[in-house]
């Protein structure tokens, strides 16, 4: 495990993770619960370092059923989900909380916001740097590899580092 960056701390039986133990990824996602020849086996629990977490009943490895919970509570719905669909696109704490007054407006989950790295975007659950295609979670700590679709996505649709102001060009009238 010292290899590829993983740690276990629990039970072993034979030289294998078995009963209850404590595995951590490389990626900082650990998961808590009963293990069976050196797999998740039984109940446990995924937490991720954006802080939501996936409780799950495993089978030799494989999940076989689970339910997800995002960091700010909300759960997620596989059936029925009405959570930003088209018809509601306030954030979770604003369904629960309420909307701010006029002239305060919510630009993302948390209050405050993250201060965004320059030239970096904020693409939910971490920075994304456009010259380097790389996602690192809020700490600073590597995530992923934007392939081409999600490059384009966070480049489209993700607040910026920077201010870009639009609209009429005084004088000429033209955008």
């Amino acid at each position: 495990m010292e290899f590829t960056g993983s740690s276990y701390s629990g039970t072993y039986e034979n030289g294998r993770m078995e009963g209850r133990g404590e595995y951590t990824l490389p990626t900082h996602t650990r998961y808590e619960g009963e293990m069976k020849d050196g797999m998740f086996h039984g109940k446990g629990v995924l937490h991720f370092p954006n802080g939501g977490k996936y409780e799950g009943l495993w089978e030799n490895g494989i999940c076989k059923q689970g339910r997800y919970t995002f960091s700010d509570g909300l759960e997620y719905e596989e059936k029925d989900w009405d959570y930003c669909d088209g018809y509601d696109r306030r954030f979770y704490t604003e369904r629960c909380y309420g909307l701010k007054p006029a002239g305060e407006s919510q630009l993302t989950n948390s209050h405050p916001p993250p201060v965004i790295p320059d030239g970096c975007y904020d693409c939910g659950d971490g920075f994304y740097d456009p010259n380097t295609r790389v996602v690192t979670d809020y700490a600073g700590s590597f995530l992923r590899n934007a392939d081409d679709h999600e490059h384009q996505w966070i480049t489209r649709t993700c607040r910026k580092a920077w201010d870009e102001f639009v609209g009429c060009i005084p004088g000429n009238g033209t955008m």
